[in-house]
């Protein structure tokens, strides 16, 4: 066990160093000069040279990739150029916005796709289940800002009950939460669906409906514990995604999140705040999904977490081991 977290923290610092690197050097590389996009149109020359000297832009990207490093070090990512204040400071103000969406969201979803990736999966082959998949593709077909300014359009303006925008309340939290939810309830309920099918027609719950198994227990005990693992890891995938900000929703919303605060850094060309925004939210995704691989002894005795599985662990366990060690 011990071993296997200090390899995952390892790959987790690995993964969050190259990411960080190559957004630095991407964002270098790309065109459009920050200077510019603080300065405005009408700067000079010389007022052009001043805040590139000022924000530490007129040296080399080698230089300044070292000087970042060197603020990494004590915690110091850089100072926005709109906000003109501590980037990671900037970041962690917007920070629990996103993460209060992206539970709710995340919450909504578990509560509602996981029974009705189940009842599907009991109602394989009929009209009811035709016409949940007929539903669930729907909603997945939409894009989440036209799904969201339906919501707005129906709750916000025709029938008034609903905030439109902002967090001044927490009913400012419903039609965000909504839009972001319906995505993945579509997603995560067609994928329990599968999952339970393929464990309800499994050997050993043929034997157990024989042998008297009432059919509530068949599902949540013995279905739905060989889907556990499959259906946490969907969950976490999910929300890990949710935590790199919600772009389209929070803008539609004025949702004041990490995601709309990305829109305003990368209109103005905010390097500090593109990349502490980057560097806040890839470790919250390595978190998360360390997290779910170490829950995975919990939902199924059978896994263990090391290097190498034993022989007399079952295939399944083998494989969510040999995914959860990548």
């Amino acid at each position: 066990m011990l071993r296997y977290l200090a390899k995952r923290i390892g790959q987790s610092v690995l993964t969050l160093a190259l990411t960080i690197t190559a957004v630095f050097v991407l964002l270098r590389l790309a065109p459009g000069d920050p200077a510019y996009a603080y300065a405005g149109p009408t700067a000079t020359n010389e007022d052009l040279a001043r805040i590139r000297e000022q924000f530490g832009l007129d040296g080399s990207i080698l230089s300044q990739f070292g000087t970042f490093l060197k603020g990494l070090v004590h915690g110091d990512l850089g100072t926005s150029f709109s906000f003109q204040a501590p980037a990671l400071d900037v970041v962690m103000e917007r920070l629990p916005y996103t993460i209060t969406l992206a539970l709710a969201a995340i919450i909504v979803t578990a509560v509602v796709a996981v029974p009705l990736g189940v009842w599907m999966a009991r109602h394989v082959g009929t009209a009811r289940e035709f016409g949940a998949n007929l539903t669930t593709i729907a909603a997945q077909s939409m894009p989440e800002f036209w799904s969201g300014i339906m919501l707005l359009t129906v709750f916000a303006v025709l029938v008034p009950i609903l905030p439109a925008s902002g967090f001044a309340t927490w009913g400012g939290l419903v039609l965000p939460t909504l839009t972001v939810a319906l995505l993945q309830v579509a997603l995560i309920s067609r994928m329990v669906g599968r999952e339970m099918s393929g464990a309800m027609s499994a050997p050993h719950i043929t034997v157990a409906r024989g042998r008297g198994v009432s059919e509530r227990a068949l599902t949540w005990r013995y279905g739905m514990a060989n889907s556990a693992i499959p259906v946490l890891t969907a969950l976490g995938t999910r929300f890990a995604a949710m935590l790199n900000g919600v772009v389209v929703v929070e803008v539609v919303f004025a949702w004041p999140g990490v995601g709309s605060l990305v829109v305003r850094a990368l209109e103005t060309r905010d390097y500090p705040l593109i990349q502490a925004t980057v560097l806040v939210t890839a470790t919250l995704t390595v978190l998360v999904q360390l997290l779910v691989d170490l829950a995975y002894p919990l939902l199924d005795p059978r896994v263990r977490l090391t290097d190498r599985t034993s022989a007399r662990s079952a295939p399944s366990a083998l494989r969510v081991q040999e995914g959860a060690t990548v």
